[in-house]
């Protein structure tokens, strides 16, 4: 369907998904939030076409639910479906950015910089330290085959919403400050096998964070066979409980991943 077409107003479906998809991401509608047609047609000054167009790219996206007779509500944050985006990302990101290291020019690494500095700069105010820290990795995201750049992309969308959450916790800003430091210094350094390595960290990281902050008695699943589809051991139980800090490590260990210990994590080293 043509995206061009403009409402009376002058306001694009693609300015309604962006509008809209802002709200529910950041916060300001919360789950399960039913989405009045009415209103929303009356706040946008637009007729129902186009925002019926715009929820229903929305809910292509995760971020709303259409249910026959109870309409359109915004989409809950499930615990299963964060882990299982991280597990995806996991699978993805890291061995395509050990391939993009050294294809980094100066200008791309200092844009890199300058986030990691507003990262510092902003560790006490929770939505300009997330987007500093996506503004860090997009960088190296906008070098990613469209078809990966794409899916991470609706991946990073689908669990932006809890990680604003667990982002306002005082001590997670500092370790997300240290892993990018620790990605940057591999960057610079040419040490691609380390970055696929931090990288892959401060993903399990993340995960552990944000799944393990809404629910201690989680039972990970897709995290746990992704993590031995990469030869990485996490403590875990039968169950799939991981007790937080948990410790891991690499089973072909070799020295790239430097000595980091955060909230969720302790690196270890494989037994001889």
């Amino acid at each position: 369907m043509a995206t061009s077409a403009k409402t009376r107003s002058g306001t694009t479906v693609d300015e309604l998904c962006t509008a809209l998809r802002e709200r529910i991401v950041s916060g300001e509608y919360f789950p399960g939030q039913r989405m009045s047609q009415e209103q929303l047609a009356a706040e946008f000054k637009v007729s129902r076409t186009p925002l019926r167009e715009a929820f229903k790219r929305l809910e292509a996206d995760g971020l709303l639910v259409a249910t026959a007779n109870r309409g359109v509500h915004v989409a809950p944050i499930s615990n299963s479906d964060t882990e299982q985006n991280y597990a995806l990302r996991i699978l993805i990101e890291p061995p395509i950015v050990a391939t993009l290291t050294e294809q980094l020019t100066d200008t791309e690494i200092e844009q890199m910089q300058t986030a990691l500095a507003d990262m510092r700069k902003y560790r006490g105010h929770s939505k300009n330290f997330q987007k500093a820290h996506k503004a860090f990795h997009d960088v190296i995201r906008a070098r990613y085959p469209k078809s990966f750049a794409d899916l991470t992309h609706n991946l990073y969308t689908m669990i932006h919403r809890h990680q604003s959450v667990y982002l306002s916790h005082q001590r997670t800003p500092e370790d997300f400050i240290d892993l990018d430091q620790d990605l940057i210094d591999a960057i610079v350094e040419g040490r691609p096998d380390s970055a696929r390595r931090i990288l892959e960290f401060h993903l399990i990281d993340a995960a552990l964070g944000l799944v393990l902050d809404a629910d201690p008695d989680h039972e990970f699943d897709s995290l746990l066979v992704t993590l031995r589809g990469r030869d990485i051991v996490i403590e875990h139980d039968e169950a799939g409980h991981i007790p937080r800090p948990a410790r891991i490590y690499w089973r072909q260990h070799d020295d790239v991943l430097p000595a980091r210990t955060t909230s969720n994590l302790i690196l270890t080293y494989a037994p001889k």
